[in-house]
């Protein structure tokens, strides 16, 4: 058995959500529309913030890094599923899903991170309001945003790493309809990678997760020293979207990643991956915007810029 690697599976069979194939069209259109109108979004986000320069601070710079980053992770995963309800037989080699499942990592990864990373922004405008621009300077916040991508870079390596160490030694059919971790360690003959890769997943999800926590005790401090109560309202309000997106985030996160694999069925899994690939890229940049004064402003200015010209 030692002497085995992975060529021992020159491919895998992924599945769908639902082996009912007369909703296979109608899922189709839908995540072709969620996959479209998110890619919008996300692009048009990135853009608004480029586009104004009064936007162009710590706070929007990490937002669109948020929106690439989300961008890339839906379109890592999606147009690999649409394909799964166009064909009968999906089948993907190995090394493309050694591909798929690094480069989704690596953004699932870089989101933690980059959401702890707004958290310790969130901390000084709330903490130090007058000495905000000079802590978070040019040169910590490209410390911040090039720390996030060594520390994704580094924990990808090691995680694709891992995960190319294991043994297929059973069938090749891969209950997902996509390459990810779980899935792929139901059919493996290494027993000791479960652990490790759990480990792994952990460190990203909890240590990010710890920081997030860490920050936002010493916010809410802040905040209950805040004696009239508009300014309480408004330190709130500049925390209340990221607060959700952590949520939804790390919550979705956690419930794929943080169980044994014997904990849950694989198709409750495939239901969980649904929201955490397709609709959380969605839902990021009109949480962002939706309550977000500036961001309104800056569309409007835009559109009218447009309309103008």
């Amino acid at each position: 058995m030692t002497a085995k690697n992975h060529s021992t599976v020159a491919g895998f069979i992924l599945a769908t959500l639902t082996h009912k194939q007369e909703v296979w069209l109608p899922l189709f259109i839908l995540f072709l529309v969620i996959c479209v109108a998110s890619a919008v979004r996300n692009l048009g986000l990135i853009l608004l913030i480029v586009l104004n320069s009064h936007l162009h601070t710590p706070m929007y710079y990490l937002i669109s890094n948020l929106s690439f980053i989300d961008l890339c992770h839906s379109s890592v995963i999606t147009p690999r599923m649409l394909i799964s309800f166009l064909s009968e037989t999906n089948t993907i080699s190995y090394p493309e899903c050694m591909i798929q499942l690094c480069f989704f990592h690596m953004f699932g990864i870089a989101e933690c991170h980059m959401l702890a990373a707004m958290t310790y922004d969130r901390y000084v405008a709330i903490c130090s309001p007058l000495l905000y621009n000079v802590i978070m300077s040019y040169q910590v916040f490209s410390f911040l945003v090039m720390g996030v991508y060594f520390l994704v870079i580094i924990s990808t390596t090691m995680h694709t790493g891992s995960m190319q160490r294991l043994l297929f030694c059973k069938a090749n059919v891969v209950n997902h309809y996509f390459c990810d971790l779980f899935p792929l360690l139901s059919f493996s003959c290494s027993s000791i990678n479960e652990t490790l890769i759990l480990c792994f997943s952990a460190f990203n999800i909890l240590v990010p997760t710890l920081s997030i926590l860490s920050f936002y005790i010493f916010i809410i401090n802040s905040i209950l020293h805040i004696h009239p109560t508009e300014g309480r309202y408004k330190a709130v309000t500049t925390c209340s979207s990221h607060i959700v997106a952590v949520i939804l985030s790390y919550g979705s996160a956690m419930f794929i990643y943080l169980q044994p694999s014997s904990v849950n069925s694989m198709d409750q899994r495939k239901v969980s991956s649904v929201f955490y690939t397709n609709i959380l890229p969605l839902l990021n940049p009109l949480i962002y915007s939706l309550r977000n004064k500036d961001v309104k402003i800056a569309l409007i200015k835009t559109l009218e810029k447009k309309g103008f010209s």
